[in-house]
């Protein structure tokens, strides 16, 4: 036994059982057919097989040896042994015995002593199922203890046929364990030359060796396992005559000599109904002659089998025969026995129940051994007890009441509110929320019985028990509702047989119509009947989610209800298929689902799985072809089989991960479509909901046909061409292979061509029917879908080989099983799966499109807009990444320029300063597209988005040369002004020298010395300003005024006074005037537009909104414009207002040029003009206040006195000239490096803006998410109606305010510490410069204009400064360098310190220009998107495009009342939702046009360019500011919410806190 164990490489696995959950992983072995393998694969192809139901897993050959060995041993006889008969046959013989072959009975029997409880169960169940007979009594391997394995035998059903006494046929399905039938066993005495097994097997089906026999492939006289080994078997009659015995009868075989064993035929001679003894002859000197007398003086009916005698059957006595074997033919005899057995059985009334062996003493019962096992018994039955003496129908009322009737309201309800009618109103959807919440509430508040309380307690408890416990509560409920189940099934079918009459003999009559109602009462029987675990499983999927809906744990529920999930988990690891659709309810409890999903996700990771999911006409063999391929459990049966969808995990092998790229396969089995129970109940929109489902579910649909009739596959066909059709449109990309099964002749070539071919016409026929209902272009099944008829067609046999119920599985059936799973294996290796995340997402996103009926447009792909949000992000920094890179080579280049180093820029040289950048980016993009987990749907964005970081990068280095072409026009006519400065500057230093040189001799003299300088400056400032005029402050508003003033000299001299600010203004209608016509149909319509004004209605609110949108781009244009202007560098001049009316003035001329029918007033265009200075005021005073600062000679004199002084006083003390030069160079650095670290330190902060700031960490729609959360927070009215007419403001504002409040928040953490940094970098730079200019200097033997050059040179692109700023001052007498070096070395730190003491949270606002500093650097990054709002409500597009290509779109729309929409012909706002509207009956206007909601697309302009889908997800947080805000809108509207426009009650319930939740939890950015 040792060395069978080493053979089979089982050793140490009697104590490390051999787990089922180790077999039925997918593995590499698993995917090839083995007819022979090696010895240790044996164990391995017998397992596959067995799995499969391929009754040839006894029958695995082991592989001979290596030809090759074979060879070389001949090679090596020698010649005298070739000659030498006796030697040969003596070498023979010993290779033979050397390589002894495992006997196949002796693999099975070693696989069942290494199996453990769960193992060993499964390999009987199969053992069954291929009609073998299966260990009743097994002897112990090593201490003989005989076992009785009744735990292997629970799930065996065995069903038959008897006719009764009135010739009635009589069906049974019974649990095997509890069937009475007679028993019949055999056993031999001595050793016989017939086989003991071989003669059963005749009796029981000649064509199939039930029990295996010494005449079987492969068997071997050595084996070892099955000495003492008691199988058994059982007939079951068909209830024909052809019957070999007309009830079920149970025949045993004990192997082996039957007096070596006398406890097993102890126990077979007891519990037999007759004995059958087969021995060569009797001899009274026998040693079993004692036991021989003993059973013929038994009363039981006894019959010898004499090997060695030919007589025919004899009675000896009654009840006592013998029949001869020898040299008689074997159906003689097989007749004879068969005959003798029948009579002996009609004489006896004795029954066998296999159950009954385990009250016999002195055997081990597998059951009573395994504490686990005893466990899980005695825990299940504390349950089953609870529903003694219950009505069967009534039971799931009692004791699962979250699911019934409540469970069907809920989903009747959500399918209604996904539904809704025409005229359905917000206040409706409302309402029917509240009843859903009711229901909740209700099912919330109802008890947790006593049965469902075990069940929890069980499954919580850490006991190993769990899965027996599990295993046995299915076994103990089965049998529980068997009997009922059976007769509702016979009553069933008795009267449909009756409806199917009275339909064919035409009968319309009131009878048909009680029969049909009758039939509908039956099934409804059916259904409350059936109770298995997946009921107990709905129950607690329902109580997860009332209490999740309720926010509280149910009472009386003993743990919290946030556990439940995890129990199912653990359900589904173990190998138990979870209830993804309630076929009952037809719903799919997506709460639940969604949460058992995610606490697998917590157990496993978050693991890869190939979703295949099988779609057939009812009981077209899905659940069986799914058990054999897979090894699953399934539930197999006539009838209804499987209610609703199951989905179960088959684990892949570790081998198998790398070559198919996911972690499980996901079994998904369907209720079969055309279900009779389902008949009359819309069944056609029930299959194609679940065909839809299923396949936008799996990554591979297999389509199940049962035979080759196309009548029978037309309504298949159609519902699952449709949903193909609908997978593509939505983008989804199934694949799927069709099923024949039953097909009588797969090998006919010919024939499946032919089938194939016909196959393809019927789908192009049915695609161009379904491409019909779908509103679709499509001629040919290929066009919705890759498949290729020759390999995704496939034929499978007839499931048994001959008739049931005695007949075996087909073992072609098996092939065909093998070769599908290979194709199977083959899209999978294929496919990326998905992840369990994105499962989740998928099943709610295809559950929540179906809901609604216009699938197509409902479906909203989670995956996909969680992937696509990713790639925005993405998107964001990728863009950022090269405006940070341009925005270093812009200063650098801007410096260059103001230095006057270069004087052109080519976008060439800009392009190749970006190169190393946009390879990175590129890089970046790459390996996202291709690593991340999201890879397979991001790809289809791709190409789409290298385009748009393409367009971006033209746009930054068009923009940027743009603006340095700017600095280079501006530089040039700024040269007189720079001149000007520089000019004041150097003769300030020049006669403050001569001064000093003055008063040398009085250089001891502090007081004098300080009075001389103060009137020589108080002098020279007094000469300067008289040639230079100081620069003025500056009056914006004034100046536009009078330029107004000008231009309209008839304004009314009020208007100043009463002026509007044009962005705040609620209508525009009295800005305009209707454009006058001419003729006599102009003349009439001028005299009906003349009584529009006077009554005051002209404009739309279509033209409203053109005219807002033309106010805030105008505002843009403007905006640049300003900036365009340079002023701080510039200066600020009238002109600029001059240029500002002129380019507006232009605007509203090409406006009113249109096809409008308005022309503006004087009003409107002062108005605008008035508005958008008013706007801009103070960034012009701001950058002007910079312009004077640096160029009004009084205050950059006065600023520079000191530095001044410094250099005066030096002159006086005789300092050498390259330390005076030295402090000069220092001292005209200090403006250049405050303004370069400035700039540096904005755009570093702009980074680390973007990474620490929440709110600007992100692409767009975070950003708007966090604005929605300060306004809700802040509660102010006025703040959110600037954000709803002006959202791009808005934004700006917003990000102007993150940013000065992370520069105050953490000034001296990250922002002055940055700042330092940039200093001693700048520092260090100007050190180098110095000193590389020194040595250049000293090699080159030059003077101080190479060193100055060298030096300005050097710094020319880190510093705006240059030679020029040096002109004037006299440094021809400067030749120690060295000197000048240390002297620049010395002073410059204490430049660096003033700066740095100067630095505050204002100085970027104070010192930088406005294009500089982070929070503009900030907004030019974020609001480069689309800016266009719903035409409806006011959302934003969310795109972050500008001018993108389709339709806007945006997540979630708000209730059309905030815009001002309101029903026509009254005062009442509108309380519709832009999503919910669209799928009802009203109506709009548009320009006096009336327009379906529904067809919203119809009225042209922006409607045609938004697609907006109905949707009843909840966003609260529109809704609640609706109400918190309702007195605020009414009077900013003039208007109520009332009548048509009531707001909802529901609605009032909402908090801020559940507003501001919902934004991060509908976003999922929490």
């Amino acid at each position: 036994i040792e060395h069978l164990y080493h053979r089979l490489h089982l050793e140490g696995r009697r104590n490390n059982k051999l787990r089922a959950a180790d077999v039925l992983q997918i593995k590499a072995h698993s995917l090839q057919f083995h007819e022979s393998c090696a010895e240790e694969e044996l164990i391995l192809s017998f397992l596959q097989k067995l799995l499969m139901m391929d009754y040839r897993a006894r029958y695995i050959k082991t592989k001979e040896t290596n030809e090759e060995d074979h060879t070389q041993q001949r090679d090596n006889d020698s010649p005298e042994d070739e000659s030498d008969i006796f030697k040969a046959i003596y070498l023979s013989d010993k290779g033979t015995r050397q390589s002894e072959r495992i006997d196949p009975m002796d693999v099975q029997m070693a696989v069942f002593h290494c199996a453990d409880g769960f193992l060993k169960q499964l390999i009987v169940t199969k053992l069954s199922q291929c009609q073998y007979a299966l260990p009743l009594l097994v002897p112990d391997t090593f201490t003989q203890r005989i076992e009785f394995p009744l735990w292997t035998f629970r799930q065996i059903n065995k069903s038959w046929k008897v006719r009764n006494t009135n010739n009635e046929i009589i069906s049974h399905i019974q649990p095997i364990y509890k069937a009475q039938t007679p028993m019949v066993p055999f056993f031999r005495f001595g050793s016989v030359s017939s086989s003991k097994s071989h003669l059963m097997n005749s009796l029981i089906n000649e064509k199939h060796n039930t029990f295996f026999h010494r005449n079987c492939p492969g068997s071997s006289s050595t084996r070892v396992l099955m000495d003492g080994v008691v199988e058994i078997a059982w007939f079951c009659p068909s209830g024909k005559n052809t019957d070999k015995f007309a009830n079920c009868v149970a025949f045993c075989n004990l192997h082996g000599d039957a007096g070596d064993h006398e406890k097993q035929l102890q126990i077979l001679t007891e519990m037999a109904s007759v004995n059958v003894v087969l021995l060569p002859r009797l001899d009274r000197n026998d040693r079993h002659t004692t036991t021989i007398q003993n059973l013929y003086r038994s009363a039981k009916p006894l019959i010898w089998l004499f090997t060695e005698d030919e007589c025919t059957v004899t009675e000896m006595k009654k009840g006592k025969y013998k029949i001869g074997l020898k040299d008689r033919n074997q159906s003689d005899v097989s007749e004879e026995l068969r005959k003798t057995i029948n009579y002996c059985l009609s004489e006896s009334s004795s029954a066998f129940r296999l159950e009954d062996v385990s009250k016999l003493p002195d055997i081990r019962v597998d059951e009573e051994d395994d504490n686990g096992c005893r466990g899980g018994r005695v825990a299940a039955q504390q349950m089953i007890n609870l529903l003694e003496k219950k009505d069967l129908t009534k039971v799931k009322e009692s004791f699962l009441p979250c699911q019934g009737k409540l469970w069907h309201q809920w989903s009747q309800k959500n399918k209604e509110l996904h539904r809704p009618q025409a005229d359905i109103t917000e206040n409706e959807i409302s309402r029917k929320r509240t009843e859903m919440g009711k229901i909740r509430e209700e099912q919330h508040e109802s008890d947790v019985s006593k049965f469902m309380k075990l069940f929890i307690k069980e499954m919580n408890s850490d006991s190993a028990n769990k899965m027996f416990f599990l295993k046995w509560l299915g076994i103990f409920l089965d049998e529980y509702i068997s009997d009922d189940i059976y007769a509702l099934h016979h009553k069933y079918d008795e009267k449909w047989s009756t409806v199917l009459k009275l339909k064919k003999s035409q009968d319309k009559s009131e009878h048909l119509k009680a029969e049909q109602a009758d039939l509908e009462r039956i099934s409804e029987e059916l259904q409350a009947a059936a109770f298995g675990l997946e009921h107990i499983m709905r129950e607690i999927g329902q109580i997860y989610e009332s209490c999740s809906t309720v926010k509280k744990n149910k009472k009386h529920l003993q743990s919290d209800f946030s556990s439940l999930p995890s129990l199912a988990a653990e359900m589904m690891i173990s190998g138990f298929p979870l209830e993804l659709m309630d076929g009952d309810a037809a719903h799919v409890p997506v709460i639940w689902v969604s949460a058992v999903l995610d606490q697998l996700v917590q157990k496993l990771g978050d693991q890869r799985v190939f979703v295949l999911s099988v779609l057939g006409i009812q009981s077209s063999g899905k659940s069986t072809m799914l058990n054999a391929m897979f090894g699953l459990q399934f539930a197999v049966s006539a009838g209804r089989c499987t209610r609703g969808a199951f989905m179960q995990l088959v684990r892949v092998s570790d081998e198998m991960r790398t070559m198919l790229t996911c972690d499980y396969i996901l079994v998904v089995d369907t209720e079969g479509l055309r279900a009779l129970e389902l008949a009359g109940r819309s069944t056609r929109h029930h299959d194609n909901e679940l065909a839809t489902f299923v396949v936008g579910l799996g990554n591979l649909t297999l389509i199940n046909i049962f035979g080759e009739n196309p009548s029978e596959m037309q309504d298949i066909l159609q519902i699952v061409v449709q949903a193909i059709l609908r997978m593509k449109k939505v983008r989804l990309n199934p694949s799927c292979v069709f099923v024949h099964q039953n097909v009588s002749d797969i090998t006919a070539g010919e024939k499946n061509m032919e089938g194939r071919r016909r196959l393809q016409e019927k789908l192009d026929e049915m695609t161009k029917l379904a491409a019909k209902d779908e509103v679709c272009d499509a001629e040919r099944f290929s066009d919705i879908i890759k498949f290729d008829v020759q390999k995704d067609v496939k034929y499978f046999a007839q499931l048994w080989e001959g008739s049931p119920p005695m007949a075996p599985p087909n073992p072609n059936y098996c092939e065909n099983i093998q070769e599908l799973k290979k194709t199977i294996m083959s899209h999978a290796s294929k496919s990326h799966g998905m992840r369990l995340t994105h499962l989740k997402d998928r099943i709610k996103d295809l559950w929540e499109a179906l809901l609604k009926e216009r699938f197509v447009f409902s479906f909203r792909n989670s995956l996909e807009i969680s992937a696509y949000r990713k790639l925005e992000t993405e998107y964001s920094k990728w863009s950022w990444s090269l405006r940070r890179a341009m925005m270093e080579t812009e200063n650098e280049l801007h410096n260059k320029i103001e230095n006057e180093a270069i004087h052109e820029v080519e976008e060439t040289d800009l392009q190749r300063e970006l190169k190393k950048t946009s390879e990175e980016v590129e890089k970046s993009m790459s390996e996202f597209f291709e690593k991340d987990t999201d890879a397979d749907l991001l790809i289809q964005w791709k190409m789409s988005f290298e385009t748009k970081i393409k367009d971006v990068q033209e746009n930054i280095v068009r923009e940027t040369k743009r603006k340095l072409n700017e600095v280079l026009q501006q530089r040039d006519l700024r040269k007189k002004i720079d001149a000007q400065r520089t000019h004041h500057e150097n003769t300030l230093l020049e006669k403050s020298k001569e001064l000093a040189l003055k008063l040398k001799d009085k250089a001891n003299d502090e007081e004098t010395v300080k009075k001389e300088f103060d009137l020589f400056w108080k002098q020279c400032v007094k000469n300067i300003i008289r040639d230079t005029p100081a620069i003025k402050e500056i009056d914006i508003m004034t100046d536009v005024r009078i330029l107004l003033s000008d231009i309209y000299k008839s304004a009314p001299v009020d208007h100043w006074g009463e002026s509007k600010d044009i962005f705040k203004v609620l209508s525009f209608s009295d800005y305009v005037k209707v454009k006058k016509s001419s003729g006599f149909t102009g003349a009439f319509t001028n005299a009906f537009r003349s009584a529009k004004e006077k009554l005051g209605f002209i404009l739309s609110k279509e033209d409203e909104a053109q005219i807002r949108s033309f106010v805030t781009d105008v505002s843009l244009q403007t905006d640049e414009m300003i900036q365009s202007f340079n002023i701080s560098k510039m200066g600020y001049n009238k002109s600029c207002i001059q240029q500002l009316t002129d380019y507006i003035k232009a605007r509203e001329t090409e406006h009113e040029e249109a096809s409008v029918h308005y022309v503006f007033k004087n009003e409107f265009f002062m108005d605008l003009v008035l508005s958008i200075s008013m706007r801009a005021n103070k960034m012009i005073t701001g950058q002007h206040r910079l312009f004077r600062e640096a160029n009004d000679p009084v205050i950059y004199v006065e600023k520079k006195r000191k530095e001044y002084y410094s250099v005066f006083q030096k002159h006086l003390h005789g300092a050498a000239s390259a330390v005076i030069f030295g402090e000069i160079i220092c001292q005209k650095l200090r403006e250049p490096v405050k303004q370069s670290v400035y700039k540096k330190t904005a755009r570093d902060l702009s980074d680390d803006i973007q990474t620490d700031c929440e709110s600007l960490n992100g692409n767009r729609s975070n950003l708007e998410i966090h604005i929605l959360k300060t306004l809700a927070e802040e509660e102010d009215f006025n703040k959110y109606m600037d954000y709803i007419r002006n959202p791009r403001d808005h934004f700006k504002s917003f990000i102007r305010h993150e940013v000065s409040q992370f520069i105050t928040g953490k000034f001296s953490v990250s922002v002055l510490p940055k700042m330092k940094k940039n200093i001693e970098l700048l520092q260090q730079k100007i050190m180098d410069a110095a000193n590389e200019s020194t040595e250049h200097v000293q090699v080159n033997s030059g003077d101080v204009g190479l060193w100055l050059k060298g030096f300005t040179e050097e710094l020319s692109g880190v510093l705006v400064f240059s030679e020029k700023d040096l002109s004037g001052v006299k440094h021809d007498y400067v030749d120690d360098f060295n000197l000048l070096e240390d002297v620049i070395r010395k002073e410059l730190p204490a430049i660096m310190t003033d700066i740095s003491t100067e630095f505050n949270i204002y100085a970027f606002d104070e010192k930088l220009d406005l294009k500089f500093r982070p929070d503009e650097l900030l907004i030019d990054h974020f609001c480069q998107c689309c800016w266009v709002q719903c035409p409806f409500c006011t959302a934003i597009c969310t795109n972050t495009t500008k001018d993108h290509p389709g339709d806007h779109n945006v997540r979630f729309h708000r209730v059309d009342g905030i815009k001002g929409l309101h029903y026509h012909q009254t005062e009442h706002l509108s309380a519709d939702i832009c999503t919910t509207l669209v799928s009802s009956g009203k109506r709009f206007c548009v320009s006096n046009e009336w327009f379906p909601c529904k067809e919203y697309r119809r009225a042209g302009g922006d409607y045609a360019k938004w697609s907006i889908t109905f949707d009843t997800s909840e966003l609260p947080y529109w809704k609640w500011f609706v109400c918190r805000f309702q007195k605020d809108l009414e009077k900013y509207y003039n208007k109520k919410f009332q009548g048509q426009g009531e707001i909802p009650n529901e609605w009032k319930k909402l908090t801020k806190e559940c507003a501001i939740e919902s934004l991060f939890e509908y976003f999922k950015i929490k």
